[in-house]
């Protein structure tokens, strides 16, 4: 029911993204990093649910948070004239892919799981032809 809900803000999402104006050059940095930001909560929020322990308060807090703290360190970077924003987008980016790879090793384990119990009922019926 969460990862449906999540899907649905996704697409909501990108559905208002497509039909906002342009954002001006100089705020683009701070609307990538928040993206990036929110990617990251979303990842992270499908890999607990898929681990029985997704808590919406935990994903809404990370979500703005995340979000907000990506963009101050952007404009911390860009007062100090250096690209802190680099290492929020090297951490989320970073967290996005092990999220990714946790959500990749579940289904394909899930897959797996699968074509080994109809291998064995395949089997099981053989056999019990084979006996009567």
């Amino acid at each position: 029911m969460i990862l449906i809900a999540i899907i649905i803000g996704c697409i909501i999402g990108a559905i208002i993204g497509i039909n906002i104006p342009v954002i001006p050059y100089t705020y683009s940095s701070y609307l990538a990093i928040a993206i990036i930001a929110a990617l990251d909560s979303v990842f992270g929020a499908i890999t607990s649910t898929l681990k029985r322990n997704f808590d919406m308060k935990i994903f809404i807090s990370g979500f703005f948070v995340n979000a907000i703290l990506a963009m101050a360190l952007t404009y911390l970077g860009q007062k100090l004239n250096v690209d802190i924003y680099l290492a929020a987008v090297i951490v989320f980016v970073g967290r996005m892919f092990n999220n990714l790879g946790t959500i990749r090793r579940y289904y394909v384990e899930k897959l797996s799981e699968r074509k080994i119990i109809s291998k064995v009922e395949k089997v099981i019926n053989q056999v019990n032809k084979e006996s009567k």
